[in-house]
């Protein structure tokens, strides 16, 4: 379901470029004043890809629109269109086209005598890819972009829309492709982050550790986890990176719990009888326990002198075997779905790491799946309210006769962003001031806010795993702060 944290590229490229000067040139065209449009870039990051607008013929074909006429209504010499580079033919050409068909319903409302914006569509997927519709968009005199969909495509437009001075609205939540003029769109795992830690913190917690897989996404959690713990005031956590197995999940979970030193200290104190027994069964006690961890200290080849944390077969600990103290923690970030997800709790349980004492917290990923989680209840994860979305999916529904996939949400908030900031204008451009403006945009992923460094700031919810599955929406933050972009001084 989460339509957000999804890595569509590995890689990231660093650019440098100044400008706005396209977008100045628009405001001369249309007599507004030069000041509102001007802006200066600097540099940053970036990461996912965009949409666009009404509906032409031609765009459901998934060609290049024309210069032509505005649908549903006249024509508006002055106005800049809004370009759209998705793909549209391809691997990811279905994705692509129901995110131009969300992006459409959103710029399609005409506001009072002002029609739509023009829609200008480019296919990232044609020959030539992204940079060279991005080349196109420019020629075409687009006043701003939705799209690309993937960090790659996003790093590579990016100094042709800069150089152009016209803003871009990236569908990836890659946050390196963040700058000046290219806001990444996406839900950001740094986001997500930081409001989880944000929340956790305000409930007392103050030792956290993550525990994550070996990919872009776990990298960028952990990341996300040592800035946000350091903008916390916190100690910085501990970060243990697995490899998938489940041999590896086992070890790297039993060191980051410090689970030897517990069991140590848990023998140490089964030893010791209690004073208050008579002699002969306080020596018969002494005697068992000694048994006992003669027996636990056996060859490691040994099957049943295995530690809960090295064992092949069953995770569960022994009845008999004592309550382990807390680990080094009280709360724990994981980023694992699926089998990888199932092994990592099995661990979890194998190394007495409970729920009751730790809080988990998790990806946005986890509300597709939250109705199978109920063993991990009272686990969080953050995520836009789906109940905000109600009304896209049925206006969406009744358009197309389908049910939009999750990634057409960001298509449309990006597309009525566009339109609303048109209608500001009066149809004569998108002024930096506007796009930024303090006061936000509400969308069907939740309110949000554009800073001038190309972060999109969402007022995440905090959903908490139900025993009987699914979650339930926690009160949500009264604010949001810009994520420290990791790497950056």
């Amino acid at each position: 379901m989460n339509r957000t944290c999804r890595f569509l590229s590995r890689e990231a490229a660093d650019t440098k470029t100044h400008g706005y000067g396209a977008a100045a040139r628009a405001a001369s065209r249309s007599d507004a004043p030069r000041s509102v449009l001007r802006h200066t870039s600097r540099n940053l990051a970036r990461h996912l890809s965009g949409v666009a607008l009404l509906a032409l013929a031609a765009c459901s074909s998934g060609v290049t629109s024309g210069p032509g006429g505005v649908a549903g209504g006249g024509t508006t010499a002055s106005a800049p269109n809004v370009g759209v580079l998705l793909p549209l033919t391809g691997a990811n050409g279905v994705l692509g086209n129901e995110m131009l068909a969300a992006a459409k319903l959103a710029l399609s409302k005409q506001t009072e005598a002002l029609p739509p914006p023009k829609l200008d569509i480019h296919d990232t997927a044609a020959a030539g890819g992204a940079p060279e519709a991005m080349q196109a968009a420019v020629t075409a005199g687009d006043g701003i972009i939705l799209g690309p969909l993937t960090s790659v495509d996003t790093a590579a437009i990016s100094p042709i829309a800069m150089r152009a001075g016209i803003p871009v609205l990236a569908f990836t939540s890659d946050l390196v492709q963040a700058r000046p003029g290219v806001w990444v769109f996406g839900i950001t795992p740094q986001q997500q982050v930081s409001r989880l830690v944000e929340a956790a913190k305000a409930e007392g917690r103050h030792q956290f550790a993550a525990f994550l897989p070996d990919t872009p996404l776990g990298h960028a959690m952990g990341d996300a986890l040592i800035h946000s713990c350091r903008e916390g005031s916190l100690a910085d956590p501990q970060v243990v990176y697995h490899a998938g197995s489940p041999e590896a999940i086992r070890s790297g979970l039993a060191t980051l719990s410090a689970y030897d030193t517990r069991v140590t200290a848990a023998s140490g104190q089964a030893t010791g009888p209690a004073p208050d027994l008579p002699e002969d069964l306080a020596a018969a006690l002494s005697s068992a326990s000694k048994a006992s961890a003669k027996a636990d200290a056996q060859s490691p080849g040994d099957p049943q002198a295995t530690s809960p944390a090295q064992a092949t077969g069953t995770t569960v600990p022994d009845a008999a075997s004592p309550r382990l103290s807390l680990p080094p923690f009280d709360a724990l970030l994981l980023a694992d779905t699926g089998l990888a997800l199932k092994n990592v709790l099995d661990a979890l349980k194998a190394n007495q790491i409970r729920t009751s004492d730790v809080r988990l917290m998790g990806p946005g990923l986890w509300a597709a799946f939250a109705g199978k989680l109920g063993t991990v209840a009272g686990a969080w994860y953050a995520a836009p309210d789906p109940a905000a979305r109600t009304r896209f999916v049925q206006q969406f529904s009744i358009q197309n006769h389908r049910t939009p996939k999750p990634l057409a949400d960001l298509a449309y908030d990006a597309g009525t962003l566009a339109q609303s900031v048109y209608s500001m204008t009066g149809g004569t451009g998108y002024p930096v001031d506007l796009l930024t403006q303090s006061r936000g945009f509400s969308g069907v992923d939740g309110a949000f806010t554009l800073t001038g460094e190309g972060q999109t700031l969402r007022k995440l919810g905090i959903f908490e795993i139900q025993s009987s599955g699914g979650a339930r929406l926690l009160p949500a933050s009264r604010s949001v702060a810009p994520v420290p972009v990791p790497g950056a001084s």
